[in-house]
């Protein structure tokens, strides 16, 4: 599954014929073992509070590109300097429900990092093991009531942390990338 994927995938529902907005998000894995950082959202956020997420936002008008919001945004989420990060490549974008496309960056982090969680945007930032990332064993397919029917969507719970949706979809082809 190289291709773009969509919130839309797992139901027989057309993707909106609405403009996208686009977004970049950094899956920056440690050189060491592997493990992927990933962020629990604010949970005074006013969209997606308190879900799990890769560092990373919309494009501004400052940045040149996708890998460019995704880089800063993950410096300003979790104080991940860009010199440490090396560029591995880019997955198809992802296009989500709230009609964004975005571009997932893969990255591995060189060097000691200690995330610094921004307290306006992250409740807190942990690392999520590389096994359980790359294996598409760990991802499952539920259900949910939504704007009146039903909505199927990705998860890969693990611990504490409840993984789902487009940050689950994302992840699971990047580990279908992986097992190709």
């Amino acid at each position: 599954m190289a291709g773009p994927s969509s919130d839309y995938d797992l139901d027989d529902m057309p993707l909106p014929d609405a403009p996208t907005r686009s977004a970049g998000v950094l899956a920056a894995f440690h050189e060491d073992d592997g493990r992927l950082v990933l962020t629990k959202r604010a949970s005074g956020l006013r969209h997606h509070p308190g879900q799990i997420a890769l560092p990373g936002g919309k494009v501004d008008p400052g940045d040149a590109d996708e890998v460019a919001a995704a880089l800063r945004e993950a410096r300003e989420e979790v104080g991940l300097d860009p010199a440490q990060v090396d560029l591995v490549g880019a997955l198809a974008p992802h296009r989500t429900v709230t009609s964004f496309a975005v571009t997932p960056v893969i990255g591995i982090i060189r060097g000691p990092f200690v995330p610094v969680a921004e307290p306006g945007e992250v409740d807190e930032v942990f690392a999520m093991p590389f096994a359980h990332i790359a294996d598409p064993a760990s991802y499952r397919v539920e259900k949910r009531r939504w704007r009146g029917g039903w909505r199927s969507y990705y998860v890969a719970p693990w611990g504490p942390y409840y993984l789902w949706g487009a940050t689950a979809r994302m992840l699971l082809g990047l580990a279908e990338r992986f097992r190709s």
